[in-house]
Parts: C-alpha cells; sequence; structure tokens
C-alpha cells in the first residue's frame, strides 16, 4: 500500500492543480528519496515562480513503472536556499543544479553544484537571491592531482558535423579517471518560449527540442495536450503515429550501428548502414513529406492520412531495407575483430544505471526492464506492445545488440499496423485544455523516455511547460562508463550512447 504523502494518479489523465499536495519542503524531499528507494524513478523535478504568491514552487513527478502510475507533489520555498538531496539520491544531481541555476538558489550540500547550461535564464531571481551572471564556457572543473596525472580537453568545436559539448578527461597515462561533460551550448529556451506563442505555433517548437526524436517529442507534447483536454485523438490516428514513431528508431537505430562499425573501422557495416537509415527516413517522408515526421503529429490527430497504396509501398520498402539491414549486420556480429573491440568496453552496472536514473536503450543494455511502451502504454501501445529488448552486460556490444534487437521488434510492430490500419478519421476537433490542471505525458521515443510535463492557468493558457528529453537522464552514464577505460575508446563509447546535446539544452 502507498503510504507516501505524494499524490498517486494514473498517466493519461489531467489532475486538478488543487489535488496536488503542498509539502513542505523536507516532506517532499524525503518522498522523494523514498520513492527511490522503492524503486521508483525521477521524472521530473522542476521550479516555477507562482504568479499568485511570486513564490518558487518545487514540482516532483515520480514514475512507478510497476504499477503504470506516478506520484506528484509539491513544495514552496521560503528562501533561496535549497538543500540538497543528491548524496542520498543521485537521480536528483541534474535536476537540482537546474532549479538553482534558473532561479538564482543557493544549492547546499550538493557534490558539485556548477550550472547545467551556463546561463541564469531570465526565469532567474533577482541578485538578492544569489543569481549569477556567468558567461557561456565560464565554469570550474574538477580535477585529480597526482603523479602523472594528466587533463585533456575536448571541444566544444569539434571536427566535421556534430553539436557543440565539452569534454574534459582526468588521465592517467591512457587510463581515465575521471570525465566531466559541459554542455549548454545548445540552450534556444525553448521551454519560455512554449509560453509566449499562440498555441498553435507550439509544436513547430517541440518538433525543434531534438530534430532526430521529432516524432518522440511532438507525440509526447500532443498526448498531454489532450490530456488536458480530455480528448483522445482517433484511433486511426494513433496507430499513424505509433508507425512514424517505431520508424524513427528503425533509422536512428540502424545509423548508430553503422556508426559504431566505422569507429572500429568496420567499413561493410558503416557503409551499408548509412545507406539504409536514409531509407528508413524516406520512408517516413513517404507518410508525410518529411524525412524527420515535421507536420505529421498534431493535437487531436494526424495531419496526413496513409492510404492503401501507400501503405503498400511503405511495406515493400520495409521488408527490402531489413534483409539488406539483416546481411549487413549478421557480419557485424561475426567479425572477432568487431567483438573484440565491443566486449567489456565502457560498462555501465545495473546498479548505476538506476542510481542515475539512465533510461531507454542505455538502461536496457545494462539489464534494466524499463519502456515506456510497456509501463506507461499510450496511443496505440495499449493495444499493440512490443516485448522489452534488454541486455545484461552493460557494454558497448551490449548498447550495440539492444538496437538490434529493437529494429526486429519495431519493424514487426509497422507491418501489423500497416495490415490492420483502423478506418476513421485521423484527426478529432478542436482542442481546449481545461484551466487550472496539471498533465504529464510519457513516450518510449528512440533514445529514451521523453517526458513532457504541463500546467495550465485559470483561463485555460499553457502556463508552465517542462521537457525532460531522455539525454538529460543519460549524459551522467556516458561519464560514468569511461572510469577506468583508455581514453581512446571514448568515441566508441560516446557513440554508444549517442545523445542529444540539444535535447538536453532545450
Amino acid at each position: 500500500m502507498n503510504h507516501s504523502p505524494l499524490l498517486d494518479w494514473r498517466v493519461g489523465r489531467a489532475v486538478p492543480l488543487e489535488l496536488i499536495p503542498r509539502l513542505d519542503l523536507a516532506l517532499l524531499q524525503a518522498s522523494v528519496i523514498e520513492g527511490v528507494r522503492e524503486g521508483l524513478r525521477i521524472k521530473a523535478l522542476f521550479g516555477l515562480v507562482s504568479v499568485a504568491d511570486k513564490a518558487v514552487h518545487i514540482y516532483a513527478i515520480l514514475a512507478d513503472s510497476a504499477r503504470g502510475r506516478v506520484r506528484i507533489g509539491q513544495a514552496i520555498l521560503s528562501d533561496d536556499r535549497l538543500p540538497s538531496i543528491t548524496p542520498e539520491c543521485p537521480q536528483a544531481h541534474l535536476f537540482e543544479r537546474e532549479i538553482a541555476e534558473q532561479f538564482g538558489l543557493r544549492l547546499c550540500g550538493h557534490p558539485w553544484p556548477k550550472p547545467v547550461r551556463f546561463c541564469p535564464g531570465p526565469d532567474a531571481m533577482p541578485a538578492a537571491h544569489g543569481a549569477e551572471r556567468v558567461q557561456v564556457g565560464v565554469t570550474d572543473f574538477f580535477t585529480v592531482a597526482g603523479d602523472d596525472v594528466h587533463e585533456v580537453a575536448v571541444g566544444p568545436v569539434h571536427a566535421g558535423v556534430i553539436e557543440p559539448g565539452h569534454f574534459r578527461f582526468q588521465c592517467h597515462g591512457e587510463e581515465v579517471l575521471h570525465l566531466e561533460i559541459a554542455l549548454g551550448y545548445q540552450h534556444r529556451g525553448i521551454e519560455r518560449a512554449i509560453k509566449r506563442v499562440p498555441q498553435k505555433q507550439t509544436i513547430h517548437l517541440i518538433e525543434a527540442v531534438s530534430g532526430d526524436a521529432t516524432i518522440g517529442h511532438a507525440t509526447a507534447h500532443c498526448q498531454v495536450i489532450e490530456t488536458l483536454a480530455g480528448r483522445e485523438p482517433p484511433l486511426r490516428s494513433q496507430a499513424i503515429r505509433g508507425i512514424a514513431l517505431e520508424l524513427e528508431r528503425l533509422a536512428n537505430h540502424s545509423g548508430d550501428l553503422g556508426a559504431l562499425a566505422g569507429d572500429v573501422g568496420f567499413l561493410p557495416t558503416a557503409s551499408h548502414c548509412g545507406r539504409l537509415r536514409g531509407d528508413f527516413l524516406n520512408m517516413t517522408a513517404l507518410l508525410c513529406g518529411n524525412r524527420f515526421g515535421r507536420g505529421l503529429v498534431r493535437p487531436g490527430g494526424v495531419r496526413h492520412d496513409l492510404e492503401p497504396e501507400r501503405a503498400l509501398e511503405c511495406e515493400r520498402r520495409l521488408d527490402a531495407a531489413l534483409r539488406d539491414l539483416e546481411g549487413t549486420l549478421s557480419l557485424l556480429w561475426e567479425t572477432p575483430s568487431v567483438q573484440s573491440r565491443f566486449d567489456g568496453v565502457g560498462v555501465l552496472p545495473q546498479s548505476a544505471a538506476f542510481a542515475l536514473g539512465l533510461v531507454g536503450p542505455a538502461a536496457r543494455a545494462s539489464g534494466l526492464e524499463l519502456d515506456a511502451r510497456q509501463d506507461f502504454p499510450s496511443g496505440i501501445f495499449r493495444f499493440a506492445q512490443t516485448p522489452v529488448s534488454s541486455w545484461p552486460s552493460g557494454d558497448v556490444f551490449a548498447r550495440a545488440y539492444v538496437r538490434w534487437l529493437e529494429i526486429r521488434r519495431s519493424a514487426a510492430f509497422i507491418k501489423d499496423q500497416l495490415h490492420a490500419l483502423p478506418d476513421g478519421p485521423i484527426a478529432s476537433d478542436s482542442i481546449h485544455m481545461r484551466p487550472d490542471h496539471l498533465a504529464v505525458s510519457l513516450v518510449e521515443s528512440w533514445r529514451g523516455e521523453a517526458c513532457h510535463v504541463a500546467i495550465t492557468s485559470s483561463l485555460g493558457q499553457l502556463d508552465h511547460y517542462k521537457i525532460v528529453d531522455p539525454s538529460f537522464h543519460n549524459w551522467a552514464g556516458l561519464a560514468f562508463a569511461l572510469r577506468n577505460q583508455q581514453i581512446s575508446d571514448f568515441p566508441l563509447c560516446n557513440k554508444s550512447f549517442n545523445l542529444s546535446y540539444c535535447g538536453h539544452d532545450l
């Protein structure tokens, strides 16, 4: 029985704000710690300034995967101090730093209370609350002292077409003792902009959260809006959303496997997967005219139908791409020189993966059976689920092989949906959100759970919007996986996670 003071709630139902318990900060934090000890995970921990009392409110949302429910609570800060629970609950480490940065709070007791995105933002409290004006990239880094210890700095400017991010290695010879990752260079202020633009323009911001996860974030956003409106989109549109989401997974997983092959110099798989990624992207373009799925998913349904002729063409292309992918990946798994570079490299134990709050393939590759399609099924996944793909070893091989397992299961899901598309419309009428409510959506995008939280004002407009991209959870996993590894293994480990810079920075 749940004895927590937090509100126990089902995802997919909007919560009247008056039902969310307003707790003392110490009790809220104790409830978060206790929930994580029970096996729950922090999905969102954020602050907002209330218009009514001008105080900073802290909201906590915990996911109970075993029951498919969430726990929700809030607390009001009485001053500019935020006591840290990170020493007892590592999952909170980045959330707390983000809150302190955004509102100019003094983060007390946190082991490393530095900025997350190198800017306090316009939400920061006045100078009296301790808000500092910092410059991008100007920050302290953890250092290791000792004989023969040296430091290697990489980025934020990288060779090739890649987003900016800074990696600071503390090494003894070739061995990495510690890796610190500094991001924030792609911070665009999307969450603040969502509250300022007309509602019809919001979806364009959402589709830019992380371009290679357009469908995942667009679906999460539309579901949270539909929950606030108490409207369910037509079943046919839900099926089309599911097809697009799994095509997005196929494109990115096949591209990642090719990139991993390239990082170990195995050119047959590297060259073929690059082309096959394009084939999957072109299938998404067949659905809506855009390779990344922009313009497809909208609140209330989808904008493009899938007629029988295009459904047959999509299946034909899917079968052809899978045949080629099966052949090129069989070479990857059967080549000893490749497996010797994958096995035992960048190991992330299951205990560390849970403690850090990892999600998606990176978590499942460490043996965690976490998948929002199973744990929090929404849309078409309530009726047609896919098995959870996991592997216990937590190394580069596991993170690669889980992708291959998911490719096969996603392809089977797509074919099933193409054969059984429900009849009916593809969009419902206009959406009107209920005032003074909160809603949460959890969608298994290809990198992992995308969490969107929306709160409406008394006028039924978006008053606060919080996005937690899976990369926000998983960058710490990459840093952990590099400990005691050779620095030359960094590109391979980095690609095995393939995290989003802009999804983290927002």
